[in-house]
């Protein structure tokens, strides 16, 4: 038997106060119905239709061909959205899930249950519900006297008996596919809203007889909808909390869930630590045996089992094992790191490609360069690698040194083994094993300071 979703994912979200379309808006780094859609995947649906509106071809750029999609161009309610499919829908035998685009809590394992209990009770519709305390917002559940649900009542139309009732309905249903579109055909918009509902459909099936089953969801928190931003963040931070629960349970010890910021599709090994103010962003993937933080910043990064990167930040950075990152380090996108390399205080990195043991101590800039193995580079260093209109490349060989406050003047390359003396400033390549020093020579004038300090106090006292 076919499964297929139905995605409502046409609304504006005026609520949201944004030029950006609701379900576009992210929670922990993905947006609200890339959630969805990953949900309904796990739960062995096998084809996914998205119901876009306005916002349509933003939904569709960001979705791209993970789904079908129908165009709902005037928005007349939910059951209005869901017949826009019947074209592509209506003659396939299955069971057809329908849930929100804004409900980003919603799991795979909980549509997977729910669907279960539906095929095996042979339900014409069955209703994921929870229980909400206040129940504010949501459509009530009202059932029969046996314990089946008999209709479901939105907000605005419900008697104070029904508008009592904590039993919501989460907007999150499956239904026989024929059914369903049976249904839709003989919804009204008689109501306070004017609008076709799809909880309408559920009425409809009880009065013609059919069986009509109920889910409830033991997490009220997969019944969230978004529809402000006060809402998007205590999604977000529902999120979160799920998200540290799961890495604690496969091993990772953080120290303080409540302020480490973990995003959807971040990775993390077994035995590592990870401290607070810690942020793991895109698609980071952490090693085992790790210590991150406090207060890191890691976007789309890999980290090595071993490494420890502590106040720093890092973005699109490619980071070995046995590394020591930071404190207050930057690893700009296209940076390199091999096993077991120093990154220290005040250094940042970009395109830079960092061999085997190599140390960058403190307070240093390198970028768009090639640096060899068990190589230093020391206090103050810096390549000169853009002219205003182009950038060029340093290259430093293996075992070569860089002392402090040196300037190499891209294009440039350092031999294998090159000592380059403290306070340089290089222009010209240096051969390997050489010893390069490009400094003005010192002088020293005796007795000159005195003069230099009367000169400068006759000057004060002029002014």
């Amino acid at each position: 038997m076919t499964r297929i979703a139905i995605v409502l994912a046409a609304g504006q979200g005026k609520r949201m106060k944004s030029k950006l379309y609701k379900v576009l808006h992210p929670v922990c780094g993905t947006p609200m119905v890339s959630h969805v859609l990953k949900a309904v995947k796990q739960a062995s649906c096998e084809r996914a239709v998205v119901i876009v509106g306005h916002g349509a071809e933003a939904v569709q750029a960001h979705l791209g061909d993970a789904a079908e999609y129908v165009l709902q161009a005037e928005q007349l309610g939910t059951g209005h959205a869901v017949l826009q499919a019947e074209a592509q829908l209506g003659g396939v035998d299955g069971t057809t899930v329908i849930v929100c685009g804004d409900t980003p809590l919603v799991t795979g394992n909980t549509l997977e249950e729910m669907i279960a209990l539906h095929e095996r009770e042979g339900a014409a519709a069955t209703v994921m519900t929870a229980d909400m305390d206040p129940p504010t917002g949501y459509g009530r559940v009202i059932r029969g006297e046996s314990g089946e649900v008999m209709r479901i009542v939105e907000q605005k139309d419900c008697s104070p008996a029904e508008a009592a009732v904590r039993e919501i309905n989460t907007g999150t249903y499956c239904f026989d596919n024929r059914k369903l579109f049976a249904a839709l055909a003989q919804v009204t918009n008689n109501n306070a809203q004017g609008e076709y509902y799809l909880t309408d459909v559920i009425g409809i099936l009880q009065n013609q007889g059919d069986r009509v089953s109920a889910y409830k969801a033991a997490d009220h928190a997969e019944a969230i909808g978004v529809n402000d931003r006060v809402v998007l963040a205590e999604a977000e931070r529902l999120m979160r909390r799920r998200i540290a629960k799961a890495h604690m349970l496969n091993g990772v010890t953080i120290i303080d869930p409540e302020h480490t910021y973990i995003e959807a599709d971040v990775t993390i090994g077994a035995d590592t630590v990870l401290y607070p103010g810690t942020m793991l962003r895109g698609r980071t993937a952490i090693g085992e045996g790790c210590i991150i933080g406090p207060s890191a910043d890691l976007k789309d990064t890999t980290v090595g089992s071993g490494t420890t990167v502590r106040q720093s930040t890092t973005d699109e950075a490619e980071i070995g094992e046995a590394c020591s990152i930071g404190p207050f380090a930057y690893l700009r996108p296209g940076t390199k790191l091999a096993d077991q390399v120093k990154v220290g205080d005040f250094v940042e990195l970009k395109n830079t490609t960092v061999g085997e043991g190599s140390k960058i101590p403190h307070l240093s800039y390198v970028g768009d360069a090639t640096v060899g193995s068990n190589v230093n580079i020391g206090c103050g260093a810096i390549t000169a690698n853009y002219d205003g209109y182009n950038k060029s490349r340093t290259e430093i060989g293996d075992d070569s040194f860089i002392g402090s406050n040196a300037n190499l003047i891209a294009p440039v390359t350092i031999g294998k083994g090159a000592y380059v003396v403290a306070g340089s400033t290089i222009t010209n390549n240096v051969g390997d094993n050489d010893m390069a020093i490009a400094r003005e020579r010192q002088v020293n004038k005796p007795g000159y300071a005195e003069k230099l300090r009367a000169r400068a106090r006759a000057k004060k006292e002029r002014n």
